[in-house]
């Protein structure tokens, strides 16, 4: 995920008329031609040289060409495409209509590149505007009516724009497609899709993405032309040197997650991590947990208003919380600069979800650490995981109940020397001298430390974790699952069985399958490769979610809008058996069937 803290990049000036060169490696940002306002800005921000992905994308942008990355979150995606987008800015611009529109999935990644694009362009005196949901749309008519140079949206509030003819796409020369597989994860491939055929056709593209998956390939084939195709891996450690992400992985029955999670926490003592949950259900339970064992843990899911969201990411950045226990849609766009631990609680259902959590930490040259726990039939998911990223994940013997002691023991030394250090001990040096009148001074000491222990142990966290191995059957397929990816009872892209949800909402609305899956991904917390088959009839739509997570998505999908309507939700009890009759009362007029 791009992000404004990505942008450890900035600029030079450079003649149109020729394309500047790449930088050479170790070179400066003058090297890339960028103009003196940017120059100066970026030296008083600090940035010293161009990161990979900004030597190799700046140049050919500049230039105006259409450009197809793919870079890992925390490389500097988002000053690559900025800066060349305020290079191209004419000077003095007055024009009321936007020259540049940046597409990002979520409202947190929009403030944040809205808030790098006016920081780099301050000395330009460039017009950016944010719009996207959640926020009064008054605000917006008023920021796109005074004037703007720069829009910066998420798909659907841009849609929006532009029905009401509020945001006018006539004069732009760059669209940008920022986390662009993101993007059509959360159902916005239509969107995308009317929104790019009414630019113009002369305007240059530009997609950025952690992953490049074939339906990416697609978009890009219809609406880049000879696009310049990039692909910068994370900057690799020198040889012999641990990678700057270290990616470990336990194999623990469900049963133990919590206790076992725990456990790993205790021995990692992480300045800031983020948990990855699937369901809002899972997340509230395992913070409580969390809290319960002494940890100061939030909770982030789609449930949740932007005034709850906006609470919790202060407290995680004030340093009064350790740890955020979210699910994949709630952390889209966060940026938090100290985290240093990625927990996956669940094996992400796809790799690609994987790449983003993990690009979460290890940045700017910073370690951190990625830990996943397996359930043991998870081999093969781990093995695609190991297979995208195209580095290890070793899977480490969990922590036994003797580590973990040995590791508070530890942290208890480490807290007595600092108190012996640092401390003013006078006021209790009567009580030590009453008791060295009675008792050896070495058993005084003992004592004193058992309690300082004890009191900072959470009791109850000794139970046994039972070792258990990855048990992959034949050709990596975990035992009793299809090897085309379902199981007996339900189909789904990403295994297990499914439950069909009814929404009262169908083709006369105007519902397209991508407002289904942007619902369900934006407001139930799940992948959209985690929706299954979709059917929209006139008056009403079937979609397959995973069984595990229909109560969520139903409960969800009750409190959400979709085209400005709240449609009647409930399970679906018809079985694949009575489709046919189904699509008959469709076309008598009939209403919906009987649920």
């Amino acid at each position: 995920m791009t992000s404004a803290a990505e942008t450890t990049e900035p600029a030079g000036d450079a003649g149109a008329d020729a394309r500047p060169e790449p930088a050479e490696e170790g070179g400066t940002f003058a090297d890339l031609g960028l103009r003196p306002e940017l120059l100066s800005v970026l030296t008083g921000l600090g940035y010293e040289e161009p990161t990979p992905i900004q030597r190799e994308a700046v140049p050919p942008l500049v230039e105006g060409r259409d450009l197809q990355g793919q870079a890992a979150t925390g490389t500097g995606k988002t000053a690559a495409y900025a800066l060349p987008v305020l290079q191209r800015l004419p000077a003095g611009r007055t024009e009321r209509d936007p020259a540049a529109l940046v597409l990002v999935p979520t409202r947190e990644l929009a403030i944040q590149v809205a808030e790098a694009f006016y920081r780099y362009g301050r000395g330009l005196g460039t017009r950016v505007v944010p719009v996207y949901g959640g926020q009064p749309i008054g605000r917006q008519l008023r920021a796109l009516d005074s004037g703007v140079d720069v829009v910066v949206a998420t798909p659907g509030r841009a849609l929006d724009h532009l029905q009401r003819s509020t945001l006018r796409l006539g004069g732009l020369t760059t669209v940008v497609l920022d986390e662009a597989d993101e993007m059509l994860d959360m159902g916005f491939a239509e969107d995308i899709e009317t929104i790019l055929d009414e630019t113009p056709d002369e305007r240059q593209t530009v997609m950025f993405s952690a992953t490049m998956p074939r339906r990416l390939d697609a978009l890009a084939r219809r609406y880049l032309r000879e696009p310049v195709r990039l692909q910068i891996a994370r900057e690799r450690p020198a040889s012999g040197q641990e990678p700057l992400v270290r990616q470990t992985a336990y194999v623990v029955p469900r049963a133990n997650k919590p206790a076992a999670l725990v456990r790993v926490l205790d021995l990692e003592a992480p300045t800031a991590a983020l948990v990855f949950c699937r369901t809002r259900e899972e997340v509230d339970s395992l913070s409580e947990t969390l809290n319960a064992r002494g940890y100061r843990a939030e909770a982030l899911h789609g449930g949740m208003s932007q005034e709850q969201r906006d609470r919790v990411m202060g407290r995680l950045r004030a340093g009064t919380a350790d740890l955020l226990v979210a699910t994949d849609v709630a952390a889209r766009g966060l940026d938090v600069e100290q985290l240093t631990h990625v927990v996956n609680y669940d094996v992400p259902a796809a790799a690609e979800t994987y790449v983003h959590r993990i690009g979460r930490v290890g940045r700017a040259g910073r370690e951190g650490t990625a830990i996943t726990l397996v359930e043991p039939r998870g081999h093969r998911m781990l093995k695609t995981i190991e297979h995208v990223t195209g580095s290890r994940v070793r899977v480490e013997k969990l922590p036994t109940v003797a580590d973990l002691r040995a590791r508070r023991l530890e942290l208890t030394r480490a807290a007595l020397r600092e108190s012996l250090l640092e401390d003013e001990l006078d006021r209790f040096r009567a009580v030590v001298e009453a008791l060295t009148d009675e008792f050896d001074v070495v058993d005084v000491a003992l004592a004193a430390v058992k309690l300082a222990h004890e009191a900072t142990t959470p009791s109850g966290d000794d139970e046994d974790i039972p070792d258990v191995p990855l048990r992959p059957d034949r050709a990596g397929t975990a035992r009793g699952e299809d090897p085309r990816g379902r199981r007996e009872g339900g189909r789904t892209r990403s295994g297990g069985p499914v439950a069909r949800v009814f929404i009262g909402l169908g083709r006369a609305a105007g519902v397209r399958p991508g407002d289904l899956v942007g619902a369900i991904t934006g407001e139930a917390g799940l992948n959209g490769r985690d929706v299954g088959a979709i059917e929209i009839s006139e008056r009403f739509s079937v979609v397959e979610v995973p069984e595990p997570a229909v109560a969520d998505v139903i409960a969800a999908l009750r409190q959400a809008t979709i085209k400005g309507r709240r449609p009647t939700v409930k399970r679906d009890q018809a079985g694949g058996g009575e489709r046919p009759a189904r699509r008959g009362a469709e076309r008598r007029g009939d209403g919906p069937p009987r649920a």
